[in-house]
């Protein structure tokens, strides 16, 4: 039986076309880190923790290339795998990813890259390479949301738009901060932030 090949696939090039590996890992690492505030109550021993949230899930591999065989530069093969770090014109951003292998399913994005070069040919071009690549989780906030636990979903704030009003003017109003009304965007599946009609019911999703 053949063995299938991890891909990855840039969620946000005109083509989204996977991207083999050239071998699959041995293996991969995943990290999930939640995070806690320590308070200072003046007398204790001990700071008491306050568990304030989780940061996303992070993958670690490393992928190797080997171009001996046919003594063409190795990185005509790694190149397609770096470029996943560079900045998208459309987004100013570098693109969203989906790595997939057998039963991996995972949106993310590129982290970093570090390329090691290991042997050379007679003239100094490199035929042999190792990536070590970290991945970090990048669900949507649907995804997010239906994670949480029921009384937690039922928190999110119902808002009838008015006349006027702009996904950043009701960020700002109902979220204290006109910078989150992606996440309103996200979470109501609006496009354009500035066209937001008249009397329609919006979801305002809690940050814990």
């Amino acid at each position: 039986m053949a063995l299938t090949k991890a891909v990855i696939v840039n969620k946000d090039a005109a083509i989204p076309l996977p991207i083999p590996v050239m071998f699959n890992p041995p293996d991969y690492q995943m990290t999930r880190t939640s995070r806690f505030a320590e308070l200072k109550v003046p007398g204790l021993p001990s700071s008491v923790l306050q568990y304030v949230g989780s940061d996303a899930q992070t993958l670690n591999m490393e992928l190797f290339f080997d171009t001996t065989d046919t003594g063409v530069d190795v990185r005509t093969r790694t190149e397609a795998i770096v470029g996943l770090t560079a900045i998208q014109p459309s987004t100013k951003a570098p693109p969203r990813l989906l790595l997939l292998w057998g039963s991996l399913i995972f949106p993310c994005v590129m982290m970093s890259v570090k390329q090691h070069y290991e042997y050379f040919n007679s003239l100094g071009m490199p035929l042999r390479a190792k990536l070590s690549v970290e991945f970090k989780g990048n669900d949507t906030l649907e995804t997010l949301i239906a994670k949480l636990p029921l009384p937690l979903i039922d928190q999110a704030v119902r808002y009838a738009a008015r006349s006027g009003d702009t996904l950043q003017s009701i960020a700002a109003t109902q979220m204290n901060d006109s910078s989150k009304w992606r996440l309103i965007a996200e979470a109501n599946g609006i496009d354009n932030p500035r066209a937001v009609n008249h009397g329609i019911q919006l979801s305002i999703p809690r940050v814990f």
